[in-house]
């Protein structure tokens, strides 16, 4: 699997700790290695006339690879609860697998995208994300760097949650210097969106999203662990990159980070 890695700036106006992107002349660049941009995906998260009259938790565990109603039952609830757990067809695949973690996210439940008695009770009486910044625009993006999600708002209504991957706190070297792995926290706004592959010095990232100047991202990438392992920008599964940018007003869609 690769993985892909990125560059360091310091943002206008206060110095960054780490970045992510050093983005001179970049231009979008097909799909290197073995990574592909998934197929024909649609930007529609929800799914409309999934929800049963009420979520029964599976009488099973569920986990990666398994396949039935009860699996397609899950799909239909992530994706009613905005969490995307790609095409509703009974397959736990990587797509359902990254929406599990970012529900167990929210919930403050292990993070093992495993749905056992926990998660399965969850699932039925949900926890709703409490926004940050509710005022902060009926379009914005919000960044927990603390629960590991990402959460979009349209007309001040969660549409959709994402797990992201974000600085890893390392310290690293690059042609830039050495610097921590840090994405930083504040108010920010999208700034440019790169369709396809973006090159940059130390790798590649899909369809970014900036946030500060073309300096950090949201991006999609093929690596997008539990834990956070970034350079410093905000990494979504390529299922999700492959929309995210539609879902958003690029340049001037709010996004806030915090911990």
């Amino acid at each position: 699997m690769n993985r892909f890695t990125h560059g360091i700036v310091v943002a206008a106006g206060a110095a960054v700790a780490a970045g992510c992107l050093a983005l001179a002349s970049a231009a979008p660049s097909g799909a290197s290695g073995n990574a592909r941009a998934p197929a024909a995906v649609t930007a529609q998260v929800s799914v409309s006339g999934v929800m049963s009259p009420a979520y029964v938790a599976p009488a099973r565990t569920l986990r990666y690879g398994m396949s039935g109603s009860d699996v397609k039952a899950l799909q239909q609830r992530l994706a009613a609860l905005k969490y995307y757990p790609g095409t509703v067809n009974g397959v736990f695949g990587t797509d359902t697998l990254e929406a599990v973690w970012a529900f167990q996210e929210v919930q403050g439940l292990t993070v093992d995208g495993v749905v056992g008695p926990l998660t399965g009770h969850a699932l039925v009486s949900p926890r709703t994300y409490q926004a940050r910044d509710p005022r902060g625009g009926a379009l914005r993006v919000e960044v927990n760097l603390t629960k590991r999600v990402l959460v979009l708002y349209q007309d001040n209504k969660i549409a959709l949650i994402s797990h992201v991957s974000t600085g890893g706190g390392y310290y690293y070297c690059s042609p830039n210097g050495c610097r921590y792995a840090i994405t930083p926290t504040g108010s920010f706004r999208t700034t440019v969106y790169l369709p396809g592959w973006v090159t940059v010095p130390l790798g590649e990232m899909y369809n970014p999203v900036f946030f500060i100047r073309t300096a950090f991202a949201i991006h999609g990438d093929t690596y997008v662990p539990v834990n956070p392992v970034s350079h410093g920008c905000v990494r979504i599964p390529m299922d999700i990159a492959a929309f995210f940018h539609t879902m958003v007003k690029t340049p001037g869609t709010p996004v806030y980070i915090y911990r």
